[in-house]
């Protein structure tokens, strides 16, 4: 059985999702414009100045793009951070390439997570990108070995071409990505959007 790419799945959101939101022609459809991934390396820089050299190799092993080096724009005496300092290095991907690693993400990394239960649809906002951590680089397959005292967090942003919070959603759940309860969301969405909340704006008054 053959499974579906993410470009396969990405051509297959608008009959998916034409019905729910009205598309009338495939270009309304929501697309992933581009994937970012980030790591923050101040605090282990600090005490390894080869730090930086080795996050943004595996970086490279994990992505098979180069990353690039981040640097402080002021210098913070307190946190003993000097202007210029290289404090993180950073991905972005699109295109083919884009969707070559999200296939590998959703189908091999996820899974590897210890633990897990699924997205929270909290870590979506309100202009519909989708921000999530990693805690361990080693859920990739390229850097599976790698030793416990170097394993590292990363942070990872889904930029999507719609602002609408529950499309991204839906379209990010059609890709596959699991979310915990996106039914209990999509009400309260709804409810945010028709004014009939708890408190505050919208409220009922008694008769």
């Amino acid at each position: 059985m053959n499974v579906p790419t993410i470009k396969e799945k990405i051509k297959s959101a608008y009959p998916a999702l034409k019905e729910k939101y009205g598309y009338t022609n495939a270009m309304q459809a929501p697309t992933i414009e581009k994937v970012i991934i980030s790591v923050g390396t101040g605090k282990m820089s600090r005490n390894d100045k080869k730090k930086n050299e080795f996050v943004a190799s595996r970086l490279a092993k994990i992505t098979g793009q180069k990353a690039s080096a981040r640097k402080a724009k002021q210098s913070i005496a307190s946190f003993k951070l000097r202007e210029g300092d290289v404090i993180g290095q950073m991905v972005t991907m699109r295109g083919s390439h884009m969707q070559g690693f999200l296939d590998k993400l959703v189908n091999i990394a996820i899974p590897r997570t210890r633990d897990f239960r699924g997205f929270r649809t909290s870590s979506i906002d309100e202009m519909g990108n989708f921000t999530l951590g990693i805690k361990e680089h080693t859920i990739f397959p390229e850097t599976v070995d790698e030793e416990l005292k170097d394993v590292f967090s990363l942070a990872l942003t889904v930029v999507l071409s719609t602002s609408n919070k529950q499309e991204s959603i839906d379209l990010l759940e059609h890709l596959g990505f699991p979310f915990r309860d996106t039914a209990n969301e999509g009400k309260k969405i709804k409810k945010e959007k028709s004014g009939a909340t708890t408190g505050g704006f919208g409220k009922k008054k008694k008769k």
